[in-house]
């Protein structure tokens, strides 16, 4: 593994109470628990992937189940966007698929389309076939933590899983979906048998992400990609105490949680009861109208449209700016973007990003 990058090309230096004092006293951190910062942290979902020629360089011929097995190959693409972006946190690097391969479902992720399941679930004797998982069963993702904790420094880590909804839509319906019939279906038609699918996968995602925890990690981030999808009623009714079973699993260990999914503005303010202490937003909602929503007790993420980073320079130093003073208005504000990196985006308007980020936020 080639060593970190302490240089910050471009970037504001890092505090040196920071540097002294290690994760729990960075900037993203204290952010995450609504403290004072001396610069509005950054960092990017789906950093570490498509976009970066080091990583497809890395992982060429490697596909991606097997590449989240291997702690030295997951080390290194984790802090590729850590030495070339400057970011104040870095992600595992990792797939929501994981912890359910480890649970014995038979599933693979097809280059071009996403997670296939072999048999996708519909019935309580299916939802019987996912057993739980142990340490154990995810022995690889503990090294590989343990790799990163040691090399970042005060950098701190985000672990992160899927969420039992966005989990459930993938087992139910087989693969992706751009309308989630089978599993509202499913949702609707059996409630019995989705209860107890979400229960088992909240199971699952728990253990998953205290693997994690006990490795180091210095938060969390819960994804619930297509959560979107469901009326506020329905989110509250079959999904809100599952994804609070998880946070809630969480609360004893005392390190910041991220809840966020996609298309969720009549949703926000359920997702920050659901126990986060950081609500993620994507593009569609201002920050400051968003606050109003989750309420004044939550930090929030977020909330550049990747799609403006195709745009001319200045059209993207304006739409940062915008995001930085609306996002004054939550107790706490983490940069980000309103979803993950595009594949096509060029990585030096990123880093452009992290430093307009930190210089215009600075003091």
């Amino acid at each position: 593994m080639a060593p970190m990058s302490t240089a910050r090309t471009g970037t504001a230096a890092r505090d040196e109470k920071s540097a002294r004092s290690g994760p729990a006293e960075s900037p993203f951190v204290r952010a995450c628990r609504r403290q004072s910062v001396p610069y509005t942290p950054v960092w990017f979902m789906r950093q570490a992937g498509r976009s970066l020629p080091e990583y497809r360089r890395v992982r060429d011929g490697i596909g991606m189940l097997e590449s989240c097995r291997r702690p030295d190959l997951v080390a290194e693409i984790t802090l590729q966007p850590i030495r070339r972006y400057g970011v104040d946190a870095a992600i595992l690097y990792s797939d929501i698929m994981v912890p359910l391969v480890a649970a014995g479902v038979d599933l693979d992720i097809v280059p071009g389309t996403g997670p296939v399941v072999a048999e996708p679930v519909r019935t309580i004797e299916d939802v019987a076939r996912i057993r739980r998982i142990d340490p154990g069963d995810v022995s690889f993702v503990d090294e590989a933590v343990r790799l990163l904790v040691a090399e970042l420094g005060a950098t701190p880590l985000i672990g992160f899983a899927g969420a039992p909804f966005t989990l459930a839509s993938y087992l139910v319906e087989g693969g992706p979906s751009r309308t989630h019939v089978r599993t509202k279906a499913l949702m609707h038609g059996a409630p019995d048998v989705w209860h107890a699918l979400l229960t088992r996968l909240a199971e699952i995602t728990l253990a998953f992400l205290r693997v994690q925890v006990g490795a180091g990690v210095s938060a969390v981030q819960l994804f619930d990609s297509w959560a979107g999808a469901l009326s506020e009623a329905d989110y509250r009714r079959f999904v809100l105490p599952h994804s609070a079973a998880v946070l809630g699993g969480l609360a004893d260990t005392g390190v910041p949680r991220i809840h966020f999914g996609v298309g969720t503005a009549e949703l926000l303010g359920a997702l920050g009861e659901a126990g986060a202490d950081v609500v993620g937003v994507d593009w569609r909602t201002p920050l400051d109208a968003a606050t109003v929503r989750i309420g004044p007790d939550k930090a929030v993420q977020g909330n550049l449209d990747p799609a403006v980073l195709f745009a001319p320079w200045p059209v993207v130093e304006a739409e940062v700016r915008r995001i930085l003073v609306e996002g004054r208005a939550a107790p706490g504000h983490v940069f980000n973007l309103g979803h993950g990196v595009l594949p096509e985006t060029d990585p030096d308007v990123l880093t452009r990003v992290v430093a307009l980020v930190h210089e215009a936020s600075a003091g």
